[in-house]
């Protein structure tokens, strides 16, 4: 079984629960994912599984036909078994009621100042106040005479890699091969996301 699987973020939307709470949840759509290559624990240490998705093929100069593929990504399994390159894995390896961590680069804000990106709230608006957005005072001419490091300040906001763990998948279409996973995650509609399963309900 493996234990990943490269997606692409559809939307949010809401799923409904049997006790009518309202859930909100993101789709990802998984096309089937190729088994590029597999590490073996004789040769390289550990059992590991490279799948990627976008494939191209193109033609080296003494006409050799290659395969390329846009994005991969290893991932660490227990068995090799049923996963030889050129295998296609599909979403059928993320049943409902699955754990899985989803990573993802955020959306990018460019550069932003301190109220944008830390919060502040600001100087005073009137009485000839010339300080409205700023971040007021940031080092000291005493002990120990710098900025300190960590201090919040203007700076380039998102594009950052981001994990969430432990989000629950509500449903599974194997043949649309789309899943449901509760929550939020990173990045704009149609960024590529990495899901990785830490618990199945085959385990449980």
């Amino acid at each position: 079984m493996c234990k990943g699987l490269i997606a692409r973020k559809v939307g949010m939307s809401r799923v409904f629960l049997e006790s009518g709470e309202s859930v909100p949840v993101t789709y990802l759509e998984i096309e089937p994912n190729t088994v590029v290559r597999t590490k073996t624990e004789e040769r390289d240490g550990y059992n590991a599984v490279v799948l990627g998705v976008g494939a191209k093929k193109w033609k080296s100069r003494k006409g050799k036909e290659n395969t390329k593929y846009k994005v991969q990504k290893e991932w660490k399994v227990e068995s090799l078994e049923g996963l030889d390159p050129g295998t296609q894995v599909t979403a059928k390896e993320i049943p409902v009621e699955s754990m899985v961590s989803v990573s993802g680069v955020s959306k990018g804000k460019g550069f932003q100042g301190v109220i944008k990106r830390h919060g502040f709230h600001g100087g005073p608006k009137t009485h000839g106040s010339h300080s409205h957005r700023r971040p007021g005072s940031v080092g000291m001419c005493a002990f120990p005479g710098r900025v300190m490091k960590g201090k919040k300040m203007p700076g380039r906001m998102g594009n950052q890699k981001i994990t969430l763990s432990k989000r629950p998948v509500m449903s599974c279409d194997v043949e649309k091969g789309i899943i449901c996973v509760k929550g939020p995650v990173p990045g704009p509609t149609g960024a590529l996301i990495f899901v990785t399963v830490e618990n199945s309900p085959e385990k449980k």
